[in-house]
């Protein structure tokens, strides 16, 4: 069995992190591959419209395995360039292709999320917390830094001042904090976790999947434009918006108030 466990419910893909002995430690030297194989797969495919991601067992992820980097083993071995090359080959393709995943992406944190395991949910464009989740970046107490891109993402999702709390103390959060410092859109009851994600994904899946893919895109690279760059960006993608079947249906389902049935067109 492979890292990733897929699973599809319609236009909704479901996938589980799937080393529930090692509480889905991240990551093994081909786990770059699995990452990008199945964003590679979602964004070729327009029928796919949400992508839900969990964890097996009662962790999301703890993040990097100790027992490798006390051995200096797998990832960790060699000179400092073997291993830098590793982090661009593995951890960097892993969290490349999340955020260049086209379709929404919905975390759904049944439990600790550590590390390269914090930070992947956090790659996440909403992230549903079950009330058993926990949240670390825990560098500082193994003397290393953030090698996955930590440092730029989890500064945007909780603000500098918090993000430099959870990063210096190397304390971890539970999930009502994590509801408060905002890196969570909300918590609920871990017996309902999937439940919750899954209707969300529902909601989403149910709008037209041109206009999904073109607003996230429009969300990822705001994070890093100035507002005139975002006007002129959004004028020429709204115009093929305007160009698309699904765009003529929407209209005409809310004169009609009824459901728009979005086919991709």
């Amino acid at each position: 069995m492979g890292l990733i466990v897929e699973e599809r419910h319609g236009a909704v893909m479901v996938w589980t992190l799937t080393r529930p002995d090692r509480l889905n430690a991240l990551p093994d030297l081909d786990d770059g591959e699995a990452f990008a194989a199945a964003c590679e797969a979602v964004n070729a495919d327009p029928s796919i419209r949400c992508v839900v991601m969990t964890g097996a067992g009662r962790a999301f992820s703890a993040g990097g395995d100790l027992k490798a980097m006390k051995a200096r083993a797998d990832l960790f071995e060699g000179s400092g360039a073997a291993i830098r090359e590793r982090y661009r080959r593995v951890v960097h393709r892993i969290v490349r292709s999340l955020y260049g995943l086209e379709v929404p992406l919905i975390a759904a944190v049944n439990g600790p999320a550590m590390g390269l395991g914090c930070d992947i949910a956090g790659l996440g464009d909403i992230r549903i917390a079950s009330d058993r989740a926990s949240f670390g970046v825990p560098f500082m107490k193994l003397g290393i830094i953030p090698g996955d891109g930590g440092s730029w993402l989890l500064p945007r999702n909780v603000g500098y001042v918090r993000a430099a709390e959870m990063l210096f103390t190397a304390r971890s959060i539970d999930a009502e904090t994590a509801d408060q410092w905002g890196l969570v859109n909300r918590v609920v009851p871990h017996e309902t976790l999937m439940d919750e994600a899954m209707a969300t994904a529902t909601q989403i899946a149910a709008q037209p999947p041109q206009a999904l893919r073109m607003a996230k895109s429009l969300l990822r690279q705001g994070r890093d434009m100035n507002f005139d760059q975002m006007l002129e960006l959004s004028a020429a993608i709204q115009a093929l918006a305007h160009l698309t079947d699904d765009h003529i249906e929407g209209v005409t389902a809310v004169l009609e108030k009824r459901p728009g049935d979005f086919t991709g067109n």
